[in-house]
């Protein structure tokens, strides 16, 4: 498994218009996992090693946020989220991407 990230390049919909500046003299830019621990299902031979019945390894696969935790979600969104791709009409004329409508 690998994980892949990328920075963004300051175009003008990544910066809130503008208003954040790139400080390039900065550059190269890294950025680093500290205590990652995937727990990924394994494909082998035609099936997944999530697919297995009554795994409890599993059970995260069907975890969901409840009232109190998208509660706290909405509130980061609210006060901390600069820029949210779904609503970038100018990006995505034609539309949001397919993910922006999934519940």
């Amino acid at each position: 498994m690998w994980i892949y990230s990328s920075l963004w390049n300051a175009d003008d919909w990544a910066t809130r218009g503008g208003l954040v500046k790139a400080d390039w003299s900065q550059a190269p830019f890294t950025a680093s996992y500290r205590n990652f621990n995937a727990r990924a299902c394994v494909w082998t031979s035609g099936s997944s090693s999530c697919s297995a019945s009554g795994s409890t390894n599993n059970s995260w696969l069907s975890q969901s946020l409840d009232g109190s935790g998208q509660g706290r979600i909405k509130w980061v969104q609210k006060n901390y989220m600069i820029y949210n791709y779904c609503t970038d009409t100018k990006r995505f004329p034609q539309g949001p991407p397919p993910e922006c409508s999934m519940a």
